[in-house]
């Protein structure tokens, strides 16, 4: 074939396509313009108590853990796109319960996820609640009634990345003392109780979790989360680092270099960072003396300056000056079956006012105690 001419222009290459955006991760300031109509602390002292609950009636249902961060993360990906007082938390748990042990193959009888999910609201042994009692009735029209708005909100979407998986490859990548990898294993678990999971990646959300935990095991008079996450390592050639650049320590090195982090990703970590420490001092310390250590972690000045997301849950758990949940409107008309109906659920969980104990005791337990 004879070549072109050398005056003729090189074809010009098609640009390539941007990285794929992913619509599950939001910006922080997309959870204050979440659907619902609370302030945004006590929306989210109901998140952590709903995944509370979810992480019980998991854990009695003897669900594998993969099946319970799924269910904790559509928890927090649903209360993205409807209000929290229009959906009970509690019905919203049982509901992502009985999805994900479907999708996870871990399948459990809809009568059952109903008997333990009441026998959780109640405070009873599930053996005391009859299989065929109008409570379970009630309870099982609840979680498909309420599964219905879950797969909607969710567009049919079942896929889920956890750190824990990242935080697996980060343990075998590198020999770290058994107790940091206990420790960012727990921490990992009570990210579930916040939002993290819809603002961050796994892998900052892992790696939050294993410089934290490193900053506990160490002590401390161990060097300071800012230290840890700074960009770049102090030159060797240097009598002394930079000013601007903090000294870190090699051990916390890995976790950065392993991620190839960059400094966008590190000004996300540091915001991670921050939350989680927010998490922990937001408990009460009375109860749970053994977080005052996590709560006493100065937290990372290199994230940009904003309000506190969280307050007090002991303030949160006695003030009763919040609006009540709305009243649900009236059932939809109906419609044309050759049609396809508006999305509209009514938005307000089904039956939830009506079965006893709608406010059910699913008392914060954080994990973290076992630091």
């Amino acid at each position: 074939m004879r070549p072109p001419p050398r005056d003729e222009a090189p074809a010009a290459q098609e640009p390539k396509d941007p990285a794929p955006l992913n619509q599950w991760l939001f910006p922080l300031s997309a959870l204050l313009a979440t659907p619902s109509s609370w302030p945004l602390e006590k929306e989210l002292y109901d998140r952590a108590r709903g995944v509370e609950f979810l992480f019980r009636l998991g854990s009695s249902l003897q669900l594998p853990a993969p099946a319970m961060f799924t269910a904790a993360t559509w928890f927090h990906r649903f209360y993205m796109r409807f209000a929290i007082e229009d959906f009970h938390r509690q019905d919203v748990a049982a509901s992502c319960i009985f999805l994900a042990t479907k999708t996870e193959e871990c399948g459990r009888k809809l009568r059952d996820v109903a008997r333990v999910c009441q026998s959780k609201i109640d405070g009873r042994d599930v053996a005391e609640i009859p299989e065929d009692s109008k409570e379970v009735e009630n309870c099982q029209s609840a979680i498909l009634q309420t599964e219905e708005v879950l797969l909607e909100a969710l567009c049919f979407d079942f896929r889920i990345d956890n750190p824990h998986s990242v935080l697996v490859d980060l343990f075998t990548s590198h020999e770290d003392d058994l107790k940091v990898q206990e420790t960012s294993w727990t921490i990992a678990h009570d990210s579930y109780r916040t939002p993290l999971c819809v603002l961050f990646p796994p892998r900052i959300i892992a790696a939050a979790c294993y410089i934290l935990a490193q900053r506990l095991v160490d002590g401390p008079n161990a060097p300071s989360l800012d230290a840890r996450i700074s960009y770049t390592a102090p030159s060797a050639s240097l009598p002394t680092p930079p000013s601007h650049k903090p000294l870190s320590p090699e051990s916390s090195r890995f976790a950065l270099e392993h991620f190839a982090f960059t400094s966008e990703a590190l000004s996300d970590l540091a915001e991670c960072l921050s939350i989680l420490l927010e998490f922990y001092g937001a408990q009460d310390l009375t109860s749970y003396p053994y977080l005052a250590n996590v709560a006493q972690v100065p937290p990372p000045t290199l994230g940009t300056p904003r309000s506190p997301i969280y307050k007090s849950f002991v303030e949160l758990a006695t003030n009763h000056s919040y609006p009540p949940p709305q009243q649900p409107p009236p059932p939809p008309q109906p419609v044309d079956p050759g049609l396809t109906p508006k999305s509209t659920h009514g938005a307000f969980s089904p039956l939830s006012s009506e079965r006893p104990g709608a406010n059910g005791e699913d008392k914060m337990e954080v994990e973290a105690g076992q630091i």
